[in-house]
């Protein structure tokens, strides 16, 4: 997914993957997976996509302050 905020391109096959959260199974109407992408810059993002009944019914990419983002990565340890 590509996605352009305040200028600034967000491209999830062009960032690192730092960290994967899977909720659910394969076919789960609820199951949803978010990622958290960091690029070189330091530029911090999640993206999500999932079943029509989980939070990500279409694929959503939201910017996050590196603040944010630890306290994401603190939560889904």
């Amino acid at each position: 997914m590509k996605k352009t905020v305040k200028g600034k391109v967000y491209d999830t096959e062009n960032m690192k993957a730092v960290m994967k959260k899977t909720c659910g199974y394969f076919g789960d109407e609820a199951g949803y997976e978010e990622v958290l992408f960091e690029a070189e810059d330091g530029a911090t993002f999640l993206y999500g996509k999932g079943g029509n009944a989980s939070p990500y019914p279409k694929e959503k990419l939201t910017t996050m302050s590196a603040k944010k983002a630890e306290a994401w990565k603190s939560e889904n340890a």
